[in-house]
């Protein structure tokens, strides 16, 4: 199937009751509002998850909710927005609760911003929603970069965050978007950062015990927050990147639609 992606912010309510007869999948686009280094948008991890969302919708006629624009990043910089990730947890369960009482029985959280923190409350989300509201529903969480291959071979080579990747998808979906001039942090600092995409909390304990929770704060030396390599970014490989995961992401769709 080829056709126009049903975006749910854009249809009326006979639109959606007709459609759903049809298809009962809805595909959660979660992004965030958080620093992308000085060259991408605030919002490249919200473009990540609905551009994606969309093309598969195109392809199986899924349903695309309105994209989560707001979540946990834990970083600081300025334009960051956090959510704490209980209160992003329980607004994940509020609208799957949603969606499956309008009669989605197959509900997909697809996460383009896939912070440590932030990954965990969507599977708690999932988990919660599961246990106590929807035992016969199917709840998928799918961090993107998962989809594919290419992305997959990059982030063992150290590039997470604003860096090849993505800063590579945004010159294929939205190249007016990219600033030209690519600004990194202190070498040593861009190098850590490639090493773990953690690197950027500093841990310190008041007490040094185990039973203590550690207080996490962003290193103050951060002035950009690049983690990768965006220097070699090109619309290219952007494109391969944007092919493949649409491709893997849509075959997870068709395997939830099938019999349902």
């Amino acid at each position: 199937m080829l056709g126009e992606p049903r975006l749910m912010e854009q249809m009326t309510v006979r639109e959606v009751r007709e459609a759903i007869v049809d298809n009962k999948t809805v595909v959660i686009p979660v992004g965030c509002l958080e620093q992308h280094g000085y060259h991408l948008p605030l919002n490249t991890d919200t473009i990540n998850a609905y551009e994606i969302a969309k093309a598969a919708s195109r392809k199986t006629g899924c349903f695309v909710a309105a994209p989560i624009t707001y979540s946990f990043s834990g970083g600081t910089l300025p334009g960051t927005v956090d959510l704490t990730p209980q209160v992003f947890s329980l607004m994940l369960q509020d609208i799957c609760q949603s969606f499956y009482g309008q009669g989605f029985i197959n509900i997909v959280i697809l996460l383009g911003h896939a912070g440590t923190e932030n990954t965990k409350a969507a599977y708690d989300a999932a988990d919660m929603f599961l246990r106590r509201s929807a035992k016969d529903a199917a709840v998928a969480v799918v961090p993107f970069f998962e989809l594919s291959p290419l992305i997959l071979e990059e982030v063992k080579k150290g590039d997470f965050h604003a860096g090849y990747v993505e800063t590579s998808l945004m010159l294929h979906w939205y190249p007016a978007l990219v600033r030209s001039e690519i600004i990194m942090d202190e070498p040593e600092l861009a190098h850590l950062m490639r090493t773990d995409q953690d690197a950027y909390q500093v841990v310190s304990k008041a007490v040094e015990n185990q039973y203590v929770i550690p207080h996490i704060t962003q290193k103050p030396e951060i002035q950009v927050g690049v983690m990768g390599y965006p220097q070699r970014a090109t619309a290219e490989f952007g494109k391969q990147v944007f092919e493949e995961l649409v491709e893997n992401f849509s075959a997870l769709i068709h395997q939830l639609n099938a019999g349902r």
